[in-house]
């Protein structure tokens, strides 16, 4: 895992720590749940398909220089 990998890794983890602690109690509406739930899939989501486009740019530029070092 790249040094991007890792920031994504743990801004993951920030969010889920951050959903745990957003967690609505017993005597709050329920769909408050739903979007503290729906806030913390989001951007779980968000930061993989972020990671995804990075590997593929890299991928992408790699090839192109392999491309490039051939006559």
């Amino acid at each position: 895992m790249d040094l991007q990998g890792l920031g994504y890794s743990i801004s993951i983890v920030s969010v889920l720590f951050l959903g745990v602690v957003a967690w609505p109690g017993p005597a709050d509406p329920d769909w408050h749940a739903w979007a503290v739930g729906l806030g913390v899939v989001t951007s779980v989501l968000g930061m993989l398909v972020r990671f995804i486009s990075h590997r593929r740019d890299r991928h992408d530029l790699h090839r192109v220089e392999r491309k490039a070092e051939q006559p």
